[in-house]
């Protein structure tokens, strides 16, 4: 690698290639159309000359370093940059200081840019509020996560929050011809398909491509071999983790098949925990199957287990299965729901004792107070069921939470039901 040399002699390695091509211009900026282009949010704001707070959202790669970047330079203002992975408080505390020193001494603003801001604690982001609301700086913070969940809302509403796209297969290309790599066509889409939308993979990947073949034409066997052992990007515990799970789940819930696998592999190929797929598919079974097929949650259980034994490759059909197996079973959310109701009832009910007669009556001492009295065994009654008895609290209103489904087994279950009630409804007319 070549090296070059400060002003003060010092030997300084040569920039990497996604920093010698970032832009210097809005005009250079390849993507965000929906926010650069003419008339739109992010270009008005640089053409006002009035820098504001943001917030810039998107996906590794998406140009919020050089959004920020070039803000500073469209501005003429200073430019700070905090990582908050690697930065805390005194860190926070320099750069204000700075801020102070360049408006003092030039009357310079300052744009501060915090990297995966994220990533800063809530005490963290709070620090920053009195020099935003003071004017002392404009803060730019990247990250790629919802800032609804991960910016305290103190700071998210000093700010505007831009959302940043994945670039589009034709941004790859325009990027791909900046770089002057040669690539056949096989090549230049297995390359585009590598980078995932991510300009940054890409610059990378190019570099490692031309250091290891700096002459010549590259063709798809030679990046396939190069860049075989990198996986698509996958932020393990982001955004698009979130999504993609999202994504699995709700195509089980919806019943269909092909999704549901699609998006399955795509997790699998990105690197997510493949026990934690099968955590997640084994909630399916008792949260969107349920009682209408009871099968459903043992197979999830045995393609949990199948996998713990063969681990990847070979176990990772086992989770294909019990996904496909979701799918197509009949579907049914009444357990679900029966379940959450009765959590919520008695999070706000009070202590209701158990009634006498449901007891259980071990010494004599709770005989003679009435423990188990009256208490009707099922197996004597006619069909092992006793018409009439309650085995709920004395005084606690009637429910009825769980309401199968005409769907799979339940339907059976709705029926079985609706005879019971028909019998407690019969009972209860002659003690009357």
């Amino acid at each position: 690698m070549s090296l070059g040399n400060d002003l003060f002699g010092k030997v300084q390695p040569a920039a990497p290639l996604a920093e010698k091509l970032r832009p210097r211009s809005l005009d250079e900026i390849v993507g965000q159309k929906h926010l650069l282009g003419p008339g739109k949010p992010l270009r008005v704001a640089f053409e006002s000359g009035q820098p504001h707070s943001m917030i810039l959202w998107g996906p590794p790669g998406s140009g919020k370093t050089t959004l920020a970047r070039l803000m500073a330079l469209s501005f003429e203002a200073e430019f700070i940059a905090l990582s908050a992975v690697l930065s805390g408080v005194k860190d926070i505390r320099d750069a204000v200081q700075a801020a102070e020193q360049t408006l003092a001494t030039s009357g310079r603003r300052t744009i501060l840019f915090v990297d995966e801001v994220h990533r800063f604690n809530k005490a963290q982001q709070d620090a920053f509020l009195p020099f935003v609301e003071g004017g002392l700086f404009t803060f730019v913070g990247a990250t790629t996560e919802n800032p609804s969940f991960e910016v305290n809302s103190a700071l998210l509403s000093r700010a505007s929050v831009y959302v940043l796209e994945s670039l589009s297969l034709d941004d790859l290309n325009i990027l791909v011809d900046r770089t002057g790599l040669k690539l056949d066509d096989q090549a230049r889409s297995r390359l585009i398909g590598f980078a995932d939308g991510d300009a940054r993979r890409l610059l990378n990947a190019v570099e490692i491509l031309q250091n290891a073949r700096p002459n010549g034409l590259i063709d798809g066997a030679f990046v396939e071999e190069t860049l075989a052992k990198n996986l698509r990007r996958f932020d393990k515990g982001g955004e698009q983790f979130y999504d993609q799970i999202s994504a699995l789940h709700k195509s089980v819930r919806g019943s269909d098949p092909d999704a549901a696998l699609y998006w399955l592999v795509r997790m699998l190929d990105g690197g997510a925990d493949p026990l934690y797929l099968a955590r997640r598919i084994v909630r399916m079974a008792v949260e969107d199957v349920g009682l209408a097929d009871p099968r459903a949650l043992r197979l999830a259980l045995d393609a949990t287990e199948t996998y713990e034994r063969l681990g990847s490759p070979e176990g990772e059909l086992a989770l294909a299965e019990a996904v496909l197996y979701m799918a197509v079973a009949a579907k049914s959310n009444a357990v679900y729901n029966a379940y959450n109701a009765a959590r919520a009832f008695v999070s706000k009910d009070g202590t209701r004792p158990v009634p006498l007669h449901i007891r259980n009556a071990p010494t004599r001492l709770m005989k003679d107070l009435g423990y188990g009295k009256d208490y009707r065994y099922a197996h004597d009654e006619q069909d092992a069921f006793a018409a009439g008895e309650n085995y709920l609290p004395e005084g606690m209103p009637a429910v009825s939470w769980y309401q199968p489904t005409e769907r799979g087994l339940e339907g059976r279950i709705r029926e079985k039901l609706d005879e019971l009630r028909r019998l407690n409804d019969a009972a209860g007319k002659k003690r009357k």
